[in-house]
Protein backbone atom coordinates (compact mmCIF):
# COMPACT_ATOMS: atom_id res chain seq x y z
CA UNK A 1 0.00 0.00 0.00
CA UNK A 2 1.25 3.47 -0.85
CA UNK A 3 0.20 6.61 0.96
CA UNK A 4 1.18 9.63 -1.12
CA UNK A 5 1.01 13.09 0.45
CA UNK A 6 0.96 15.88 -2.15
CA UNK A 7 1.74 19.21 -0.49
CA UNK A 8 2.03 22.72 -1.90
CA UNK A 9 5.29 24.38 -0.94
CA UNK A 10 8.95 23.55 -1.32
CA UNK A 11 12.11 24.31 0.64
CA UNK A 12 10.81 23.27 4.03
CA UNK A 13 13.02 23.81 7.08
CA UNK A 14 15.29 20.86 7.91
CA UNK A 15 13.25 19.98 11.01
CA UNK A 16 10.25 19.25 8.79
CA UNK A 17 12.08 16.68 6.69
CA UNK A 18 13.73 15.21 9.80
CA UNK A 19 10.34 14.84 11.48
CA UNK A 20 8.72 13.27 8.42
CA UNK A 21 11.65 10.90 7.91
CA UNK A 22 11.42 9.74 11.53
CA UNK A 23 7.89 8.44 10.95
CA UNK A 24 8.52 7.20 7.41
CA UNK A 25 11.33 4.94 8.65
CA UNK A 26 9.09 3.55 11.41
CA UNK A 27 6.46 2.40 8.92
CA UNK A 28 6.49 -1.26 7.88
CA UNK A 29 7.89 -2.21 4.48
CA UNK A 30 4.42 -2.95 3.05
CA UNK A 31 3.24 0.63 3.67
CA UNK A 32 5.11 3.28 1.70
CA UNK A 33 4.58 6.80 3.02
CA UNK A 34 5.80 9.26 0.37
CA UNK A 35 5.71 13.07 0.31
CA UNK A 36 5.65 14.97 -2.99
CA UNK A 37 6.06 18.74 -3.04
CA UNK A 38 4.30 21.00 -5.54
CA UNK A 39 5.74 24.45 -6.07
CA UNK A 40 3.58 27.21 -4.64
CA UNK A 41 2.29 29.72 -7.16
CA UNK A 42 3.91 33.13 -7.01
CA UNK A 43 1.68 35.59 -5.22
CA UNK A 44 1.23 39.29 -5.61
CA UNK A 45 0.78 41.54 -8.58
CA UNK A 46 -2.49 41.34 -10.46
CA UNK A 47 -3.10 37.67 -9.77
CA UNK A 48 -5.84 36.92 -7.33
CA UNK A 49 -5.55 34.36 -4.57
CA UNK A 50 -8.25 32.35 -6.34
CA UNK A 51 -6.22 32.14 -9.56
CA UNK A 52 -3.14 31.09 -7.59
CA UNK A 53 -5.17 28.35 -5.90
CA UNK A 54 -6.48 27.18 -9.28
CA UNK A 55 -2.98 26.94 -10.76
CA UNK A 56 -1.73 25.03 -7.71
CA UNK A 57 -4.82 22.83 -7.97
CA UNK A 58 -4.01 21.91 -11.58
CA UNK A 59 -0.49 20.88 -10.53
CA UNK A 60 -1.85 18.84 -7.62
CA UNK A 61 -4.43 17.07 -9.80
CA UNK A 62 -1.75 16.25 -12.39
CA UNK A 63 0.32 14.56 -9.64
CA UNK A 64 -2.50 12.32 -8.34
CA UNK A 65 -2.01 8.69 -9.41
CA UNK A 66 -4.85 6.92 -11.17
CA UNK A 67 -6.86 4.47 -9.05
CA UNK A 68 -6.02 6.20 -5.80
CA UNK A 69 -8.42 7.14 -3.02
CA UNK A 70 -8.09 10.93 -2.72
CA UNK A 71 -8.43 12.67 0.63
CA UNK A 72 -8.23 16.46 0.82
CA UNK A 73 -7.18 18.13 4.04
CA UNK A 74 -9.56 21.00 4.65
CA UNK A 75 -10.62 23.03 7.67
CA UNK A 76 -14.26 22.06 7.00
CA UNK A 77 -13.53 18.35 6.66
CA UNK A 78 -14.42 15.58 9.09
CA UNK A 79 -12.28 15.16 12.18
CA UNK A 80 -11.27 11.63 13.16
CA UNK A 81 -9.93 10.07 16.32
CA UNK A 82 -6.75 8.02 16.18
CA UNK A 83 -8.84 4.88 16.67
CA UNK A 84 -11.09 5.78 13.72
CA UNK A 85 -8.06 6.37 11.49
CA UNK A 86 -6.60 3.03 12.58
CA UNK A 87 -9.77 1.32 11.31
CA UNK A 88 -9.58 3.24 8.03
CA UNK A 89 -5.95 2.26 7.45
CA UNK A 90 -6.76 -1.38 8.22
CA UNK A 91 -9.63 -1.23 5.72
CA UNK A 92 -7.40 0.31 3.04
CA UNK A 93 -4.71 -2.30 3.64
CA UNK A 94 -7.19 -5.15 3.29
CA UNK A 95 -8.38 -3.73 -0.04
CA UNK A 96 -4.81 -2.97 -1.19
CA UNK A 97 -5.87 0.63 -1.83
CA UNK A 98 -3.37 3.39 -2.51
CA UNK A 99 -4.18 6.67 -0.81
CA UNK A 100 -3.38 10.23 -1.85
CA UNK A 101 -3.67 13.01 0.73
CA UNK A 102 -3.74 16.63 -0.47
CA UNK A 103 -2.35 19.61 1.46
CA UNK A 104 -3.08 22.99 -0.12
CA UNK A 105 -1.04 26.16 -0.13
CA UNK A 106 -1.49 29.27 2.04
CA UNK A 107 -4.97 29.85 0.59
CA UNK A 108 -6.04 26.22 0.79
CA UNK A 109 -7.08 23.80 -1.93
CA UNK A 110 -8.88 24.69 -5.14
CA UNK A 111 -12.54 23.79 -5.52
CA UNK A 112 -11.49 21.24 -8.18
CA UNK A 113 -9.21 19.43 -5.73
CA UNK A 114 -11.94 19.29 -3.10
CA UNK A 115 -14.51 18.11 -5.65
CA UNK A 116 -12.38 15.20 -6.82
CA UNK A 117 -11.62 14.05 -3.26
CA UNK A 118 -13.63 11.13 -1.95
CA UNK A 119 -13.16 12.44 1.59
CA UNK A 120 -12.41 15.77 3.26
CA UNK A 121 -10.45 15.59 6.52
CA UNK A 122 -9.74 18.21 9.12
CA UNK A 123 -6.68 17.59 11.27
CA UNK A 124 -7.71 20.13 13.89
CA UNK A 125 -9.92 23.10 14.55
CA UNK A 126 -6.71 24.99 15.25
CA UNK A 127 -4.88 26.83 12.49
CA UNK A 128 -1.64 24.93 11.91
CA UNK A 129 1.39 26.15 9.94
CA UNK A 130 1.92 24.18 6.73
CA UNK A 131 5.35 22.81 7.68
CA UNK A 132 3.96 21.47 10.96
CA UNK A 133 0.98 19.89 9.19
CA UNK A 134 3.35 17.63 7.24
CA UNK A 135 5.04 16.30 10.38
CA UNK A 136 1.72 16.06 12.22
CA UNK A 137 0.20 14.08 9.34
CA UNK A 138 3.17 11.68 9.20
CA UNK A 139 2.87 11.06 12.94
CA UNK A 140 -0.90 10.63 12.69
CA UNK A 141 -0.54 8.00 9.97
CA UNK A 142 2.14 6.18 11.95
CA UNK A 143 -0.01 6.29 15.10
CA UNK A 144 -3.04 4.89 13.26
CA UNK A 145 -0.95 2.07 11.80
CA UNK A 146 0.63 1.30 15.21
CA UNK A 147 -2.83 1.01 16.80
CA UNK A 148 -3.93 -1.46 14.14
CA UNK A 149 -0.65 -3.39 14.50
CA UNK A 150 -1.11 -3.61 18.28
CA UNK A 151 2.07 -1.69 19.12
CA UNK A 152 2.25 0.09 22.50
CA UNK A 153 2.86 3.51 20.88
CA UNK A 154 -0.69 4.84 21.40
CA UNK A 155 -2.23 5.26 24.85
CA UNK A 156 -5.95 5.66 25.49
Amino acid sequence: MKILVIAVGTKMPSWVNEGINEYVKRMPAHIKLVFKEIEADKRGGRDSEERSMQREGRDIIAAIPKKSLVIALDEHGKEHTSMELAKKIASWQSCSMDITLLIGGPNGLSAECKAMAQELWSLSKLTLPHPLVRVFLAETIYRAWSIDAGLPYHRE
